[in-house]
Formats: C-alpha cells, structure tokens, sequence
C-alpha cells in the first residue's frame, strides 16, 4: 500500500501529566483521631488508676471487717464452746442424778416388798436391832451407862417375845453385857454438874471477909504477943503496967511472923480477879464433867483448891465449905472403864441376813446377776 503523507495517520500527541497537588486533611483526621485515642485512653487509664485505688481501700476495709469479725466469731465460738462445755457437764450431772433417784426408787421398792413379805419375828428382830443401835450410841458417845443398860435390857425384852430360836446367840451375848455394865458404877453427871454450878454461885457470895486480911494464918499482932507473954505472968504492978504499954503498942504495929505461910493482901481489883479465875476453873471442872475427861477434871480441881488455899481464909465458913466440897469431888471417878457391847448387835445383824437370804433366795441370786451385769457395763 502506498504511502502517503495524511496528519491523519501521525501518532497522537501525548499530553504532559500535570502534577497533581496532594491532600493533607486524611492526615489532620488521623492525626486528631490518634490524640482522641491517646486522650481517651490517658483517661481510661485515670479511671482505672481510680477505681484500682478505690478498689484497694474497699478491700482494706474489708480485711479489716473479716480480722474483726473472725475476732468477733472465734470470741463467740469460745463462749459458745465453754456454755456447750457447762451444759454438757450440767446434763451429765442431771442423768447422775436421775441415776442416783432411779437407784434409791428401786431400793425402796425392794423394801417395801419386803416389808410386805416379813412376819411378825422379823418386825421383833429389827426393832432390837434399833434398840441395840440405841444402847451403843449412848455407851460411847454419851457415856450414858445407865441409858445403855436400859436399852439392853428392853433389847433383851423384845428378842424373848420373838419365836426365833437362832436369837439364842444374841441374848447369851446380852447376858454378858447387862452384867458388866451393871458391875459399873454410874456416873451422875448431872448431879456433879449441879454441884460444880452451886459451887461457881457460892464463889460469886463470896465477900471481901472471905480474903485473905490481917487476922488470917500467918499475921501476929503485938496485942497477941502480949496475951501470950501474960500466960507466963509477971506479978504485981509492974506487969500491969507493961501490959498496958504493949496493947498500946498493938494498935499501931504489926508484926508478922515469917517462920510461917504469908500471904498477900489483895486489893480489889486483885479480888475480882481472884473469883473470876476460880469461877473460870470451875467452869472448866464443868466441861470435863459433859466431856467425861477425867485428867482434865480432877486438874481443874486441884487448880481452884490452889487458889483458894491462895487467895482465901480457910477460917471462913464459906471459904471451907467450898474447899471440902472441891476435895469430895476430886475422888469421883467421871471416866471408868466402859465394857464392848457391840457384839451382840453384830452377832444379830448377822441373824437377820440370814433370815433375809433364807426367805429370798432366789431375789439374791437375780441382785447378783444384775450387779455382775451392771459391773461390767462399766467395765466396758
């Protein structure tokens, strides 16, 4: 094909790309977007910071609550472990007393089935039995031997109304003992207490005469001497004359002997002792008389003779009226030698056992099982 030369056929013009001018606004929003995050988050980070602290606080408070109150509950708990504690040892105390009552009930049963099933010679035999008890009470701790023989005898009595012929032992053995308690010689120790009471209140009539004074054992007065010396007698004027001089002489001098006892003039202070101790002896006298302390008696007796030879005149009537009633009461005997009299209440308990075993002998063999089973209940 030809050439030929046409504008159309030339290739077209390639435009020059003008520069295109770059946009910046993508940049500011990503830029302000960016400061909104850090923005946000520094303030999400505050909130956090405060809701961390706030946080912390509450959960100090709370340890502070929990310590309290593990303190408030363990204080508790020792309360409530200690009244747990008392009641349980409460409950037990009350079922060993429902024990103990429920024991006592059983027994008093078993008594009165018993009573129910004894006779006439069973009801005889405890009754010496209480009256044997008696005499033995009185024999040695009220040192009664004449309330002991009664009741001997009135034991002896009642055990001759029974129909048992196993008695036979008892009463020889009371036999014995009525007679050597009536080989005793009884002590009235009312009447000695009565005495030693009467003494005390002539103690207390005693007057000031009654004490030791001039005109007592021991003191010679010149107008004595004289008497004595005219017994010789001198004849005539002149001995009148000294006579007259020496009971002159004898109102105003003393002359007291000391080849003989001296004793002191009281005063009266002095004197109210001087009874009041004696009183005090007396009243000692009386307490060995209740207490039938022989030792102590016959001490106190010799302690107020003592004092009254002491500090009284023994010319006076009351003074040696009371010194001879203290000598009469130093020989009386308030503690003899008491006799045993216990083997006749032994030798009949032993009978009435034997009574009891022969009647029930099969509620014997069934105490004995249970008291084996009990046994070993608490054994085990």
């Amino acid at each position: 094909m030809p050439v030929t030369e046409s504008n159309t056929q030339l290739p077209a013009t390639i435009a020059k790309d003008q520069p295109v001018r770059q946009k910046l606004w993508p940049v500011w929003v990503i830029s302000l977007i960016a400061i909104a995050l850090v923005i946000a988050l520094a303030l999400w980070n505050w909130q956090q910071w405060n809701n961390q602290q706030a946080l912390q606080q509450t959960l100090g408070d709370t340890r502070g609550d929990v310590s309290r109150l593990d303190r408030l509950y363990g204080d508790s708990g020792n309360e409530q472990s200690e009244r747990i504690q008392a009641l349980e040892n409460k409950l037990a105390d009350q079922r060993e007393l429902i024990a103990t009552q429920q024991r006592q009930i059983d027994h008093n049963a078993r008594e009165l089935l018993e009573a129910g099933n004894r006779s006439r010679t069973d009801w005889l035999l405890a009754e010496a039995e209480y009256l044997l008890r008696v005499a033995n009470q009185r024999l040695l701790i009220e040192k009664d031997i004449r309330g002991a023989l009664a009741a001997l005898e009135a034991g002896d009595d009642v055990l001759n109304e029974s129909d048992d012929i196993g008695v036979f032992p008892v009463r020889q053995q009371l036999a014995k003992e009525i007679l050597a308690l009536k080989g005793i010689a009884d002590v009235d120790r009312t009447g000695l207490y009565l005495t030693l009471e009467a003494a005390i209140d002539s103690v207390n009539r005693l007057t000031d005469d009654a004490l030791v004074h001039e005109r007592a054992p021991g003191f010679v007065t010149r107008a004595d001497e004289a008497l004595g010396d005219e017994a010789g007698g001198e004849p005539g004027v002149l001995s009148q004359g000294w006579s007259r001089v020496k009971s002159t002489l004898a109102d105003v001098i003393v002359v007291r002997r000391l080849d003989e006892p001296v004793k002191p003039l009281l005063s009266p202070d002095q004197s109210a002792y001087a009874r009041l101790n004696l009183q005090l002896m007396l009243e000692e006298a009386e307490m060995a008389v209740l207490r039938a302390h022989q030792e102590l008696f016959q001490r106190a007796l010799t302690k107020a003779g003592t004092a009254i030879d002491d500090w009284y005149d023994n010319t006076n009537p009351q003074v040696a009226a009371l010194t001879q009633t203290l000598d009469e009461l130093q020989d009386r005997n308030i503690d003899p030698d008491l006799p045993d009299i216990s083997r006749s209440l032994e030798l009949l308990k032993a009978r009435l056992e034997g009574r009891q075993e022969a009647a029930n002998p099969a509620d014997t063999d069934s105490a004995d099982d249970n008291g084996a089973a009990n046994g070993g209940e608490t054994d085990s």
